[in-house]
């Protein structure tokens, strides 16, 4: 591998201790280039194999990943502090999405026969999909093998090979991930990992793969959209999100509050989908605030085995988070718990704050930390408008005891996603897909939607016999122009009454 930097490795550090994890090499464009060129060899012999072969090696890497579940998940504590049953449940979760892309992909996929319409039935016409070649995917930290898993477990299903770059805090899993697939498809290097810094990611951006996947900040989604339209490479980009949570005047107040408390204070706040704001209907307002900031109060951040959640991977993220928080106070806002106070590198404690208002940055711009703004609003209805009121539309949740009122909420809830009486329960149902509106980013993973992503659709006829008329040619007569208009106007001509 070559280098262009003056620098040839970088460490991962635990955020907790300080100390170093793993040390790593910088890709640089060259080494970049290489590993790509190495991906579409990989690529052209994945592709050969048909549905029943990739299957069987993607559910061996499935087993592969189970079991070294263990190993994956202290690598996971290590590199991002989060507690190690939190990082069990995520290689869980990609397990069971790696489990479910390889057994569809036929399915969604595979070619199909479909109906060739009238100026067409002398035709059999089929669709299928094919894979697109080479996929980068350029990961984040919060949920370094979730949220990566998404896009190579898929690509991989839909018979992609895949060039992958982590997030330069978690490197480590991204290079276990890859050992595993190796120990079980070690024929080609269908799943490479370059590790490195920005320039990395943009070297990856620019190499002219067939497609990229993105997840992290919408400002950085922006430089990789950028990069790509240099050689007109696809990308799907998840950028986050500032996702409500609506209590209606009927909710289970108790399972609404535990719901929000974890969906906000989970792996310390740092979560897309994470809950933001809440919109409380105002009968029941007291009572869930109530409930809501006795839970939060019994939450306790740290590195071992007694703490809640871990601390804050980036260090650059606690300035943002100290800033909201200083922002909702001095704006007239209140802490009913926690405050400024609660920042203590690199930990952050909870935080509930009321009486914020709605041009605060705490509400308008996405936190990723463990606090929470409380709004009291008069019905769902405003509950619904204001939560609408963002650029941003990833996802959602709502707690209602109608279910009839829940699903109209949920539908014109401006996200991607919704969840009804549960939190972030989507994110665990490998058949729906996975993404957002406006600021949140745009494409699809999970999910048939997900296959999809990952392959070109690829549209077929056969003429199975002539027709006595053939209106694609120059033979074609004014006899025969008349007979179709005439058939047409039969058709389809119809005025449809109310």
């Amino acid at each position: 591998m070559s280098v262009a930097t003056e620098r040839t490795t970088f460490a991962s550090l635990n955020p907790a201790t300080g100390e170093v994890v793993g040390e790593h090499p910088i890709y640089d464009e060259a080494a970049v280039a290489e590993t790509v060129a190495r991906a579409r060899r990989a690529a052209r012999w994945w592709g050969d194999l048909d549905w029943k072969e990739r299957r069987l090696r993607l559910l061996n890497f499935k087993g592969a990943l189970t079991r070294n579940l263990d190993r994956m998940a202290q690598l996971i504590h290590d590199e991002t502090g989060k507690p190690l049953p939190d990082a069990q449940l995520e290689v869980v979760l990609s397990i069971t999405h790696l489990d479910w892309a390889a057994r569809n992909a036929r399915k969604v996929l595979g070619p199909r026969t479909v109906f060739p319409g009238m100026t067409a039935v002398n035709h059999k016409c089929t669709l299928e999909y094919q894979p697109l070649g080479v996929v980068g995917v350029i990961g984040p930290w919060n949920y370094p093998i979730f949220t990566p898993m998404g896009s190579i477990g898929y690509a991989l299903a839909a018979g992609n090979a895949v060039v992958f770059k982590p997030s330069e805090f978690t490197p480590g899993v991204g290079v276990l991930l890859a050992e595993l697939l190796a120990e079980a498809v070690p024929e080609q290097p269908l799943l490479q990992v370059v590790t490195g810094l920005g320039p990395t990611g943009a070297a990856l951006a620019r190499s002219g793969v067939d497609k990229i996947a993105f997840t992290g900040s919408g400002p950085t989604a922006k430089k990789v959209m950028a990069a790509c339209a240099e050689n007109l490479t696809p990308i799907v980009a998840e950028c986050g999100g500032k996702d409500a949570f609506i209590v209606d005047a009927d909710a289970d107040l108790e399972a609404a509050a535990d719901a929000a408390v974890w969906g906000a204070m989970s792996n310390s706040g740092q979560t897309c989908v994470g809950v933001e704001r809440i919109y409380v209907v105002d009968g029941v307002y007291e009572e869930f605030l109530g409930k809501l900031t006795e839970k939060a109060k019994g939450l306790r951040p740290g590195f071992g085995d007694e703490a809640h959640y871990g601390p804050v991977t980036m260090p650059g993220q606690l300035d943002v988070i100290e800033r909201h928080i200083k922002d909702a106070l001095e704006r007239g806002g209140r802490a009913v718990v926690g405050g400024t106070e609660s920042v203590r590198k690199p930990y952050v404690e909870p935080v509930v704050l009321t009486d914020v208002p709605d041009d605060s940055s705490a509400v308008c711009e996405e936190t990723f930390g463990p606090t929470i703004t409380v709004h009291r609003v008069k019905d769902a209805e405003e509950a619904l408008e204001r939560a609408n009121q963002t650029s941003y539309g990833l996802a959602g949740t709502i707690f209602s005891g109608s279910a009839s009122r829940a699903m109209d909420l949920a539908r014109r809830m401006r996200s991607g996603m919704t969840s009804i009486n549960a939190v972030i329960a989507f994110a665990s149902v490998p058949a729906l897909p996975f993404g957002g509106v406006g600021e949140s980013g745009f494409g699809r993973i999970h999910g048939a939607d997900g296959l999809r992503e990952f392959a070109r659709p690829k549209a077929i006829t056969r003429q199975r016999f002539a027709l006595p008329t053939n209106l694609t040619s120059f033979s074609r007569t004014d006899k025969d122009m008349a007979r179709i208009l005439k058939l047409v106007t039969m058709l389809h001509g119809k005025n449809y009454k109310r």
